[in-house]
């Protein structure tokens, strides 16, 4: 049997008060003027209310209700009712107008992960963005994005679509808020990182749990969430509150190596950088003090640069002497060949089948 639907009428017309006054007066053959009279009410007014130019008042429909015996909260549920309708046409027409801006945004794709509901128009997308967005405009939705508008505006190497980004941001931010966390606490998280570097072996599925719930007892929500079409982030940083930060991962490259350089990397701007700062790390983006510091905490987190540079002292390591290194190091091998690849020490060709790639719950690992 199919499950009942339920359907909310939403009336495209409004009744003013003022024509059931009318209609009550007709009905007890009461006059306009006779009525003014015994409320002490002009005329001029009367006939305004009657003929919907006036509002019923508070005041008013406490007189109506002495001199006519129909309840007060008739009249004022009659006069909200009909002042809501008339404002609800006046977001229709202005959501007629935000249609072109809608179709800027990923609204397949946020459907089809469930963020927006099936639309049938431009102006129920438009709704159905603002409503995800929490904003009651394109002008304060510009507001809320501003800082990444301006970021976005002066640079030629983001190729991402501010659109995009912004909803992926959106997305992070609403995990953000439904997830309970303890408050931040800077050494239980730089704990939390030593203890998850140690997890880099393992398969997805037993990390991804444990990753997480190290992150949150240190105050850090960690979000995975999927790519939306126009976005080229690996990515982002931000705090949602002065005791919670929210660090997202868009599983661009799928491989070991990238997943966890982009984890410490993201890690390295909780830890070492300004709460007001919103982080977003693109391929091609301009580098900055900042990225640079967040590059070099995660590499050296990651693998030691003494280290490193016993490793390659003597040139390039055999494919035995990175998977013996990585063993000893208690990090995947993976990770040591992405390394090695991004300084040049090996060709990008070598050794690709230490990496591992990761997949998104309900993929296939591989």
């Amino acid at each position: 049997m199919s499950a009942d639907k339920r359907y909310t009428f939403q009336p495209d017309y409004t009744i003013h008060p003022g024509e059931i006054l009318g209609e009550t007066l007709q009905a007890r053959a009461i006059s306009q003027s006779e009525l003014a009279s015994r409320c002490g009410l002009s005329e001029k007014h009367v006939s305004q209310i009657i003929n919907g130019k006036a509002s019923i008042t508070s005041e008013t429909a406490l007189v109506f209700e002495q001199v006519l015996d129909v309840r007060a909260n008739l009249w004022m549920n009659l006069e909200s009712n009909h002042r809501l309708q008339l404002a609800r046409r006046e977001v229709q027409d202005r959501l007629a107008s935000y249609g072109e801006w809608a179709t800027r945004f990923p609204i397949q794709a946020l459907t089809n992960l469930g963020w927006l509901p099936k639309q049938s128009s431009d102006t129920d997308s438009a709704r159905a963005l603002l409503r995800f967005f929490g904003v009651t405009s394109p002008d304060t939705w510009e507001k809320q994005y501003e800082k990444l508008a301006v970021a976005y505006r002066k640079s030629k190497a983001f190729q991402s679509s501010i659109e995009s980004v912004s909803a992926w941001l959106r997305i992070g931010t609403l995990t953000a808020a439904k997830t309970t966390t303890e408050p931040f606490d800077k050494a239980r998280f730089h704990q939390a990182l030593s203890e998850i570097r140690s997890l880099t072996h393992l398969p997805a599925r037993e990390f991804e749990p444990r990753m997480k719930q190290l992150c949150s007892d240190a105050g850090v929500v960690l979000a995975f969430v999927r790519e939306l079409p126009k976005i080229r982030l690996s990515g982002a940083t931000r705090w949602v509150s002065s005791d919670k930060a929210l660090i997202m991962q868009s599983l661009r490259h799928r491989k070991d190596d990238h997943f966890w350089f982009t984890f410490f990397h993201e890690a390295a701007h909780v830890l070492l950088h300004g709460k007001r700062s919103v982080f977003i790390d693109e391929e091609l983006m301009e580098d900055s003090e900042e990225e640079r510091k967040a590059d070099a905490f995660a590499a050296n987190h990651l693998i030691p640069s003494k280290s490193y540079s016993s490793l390659i002292r003597s040139g390039r390591p055999s494919k035995a002497a990175v998977v013996a290194f990585a063993k000893n190091q208690g990090i995947a091998p993976g990770i040591v060949v992405g390394r090695l690849q991004h300084d040049e020490v090996i060709p990008f060709s070598w050794f690709n089948d230490l990496k591992r790639t990761f997949v998104f719950s309900g993929e296939s690992e591989g």
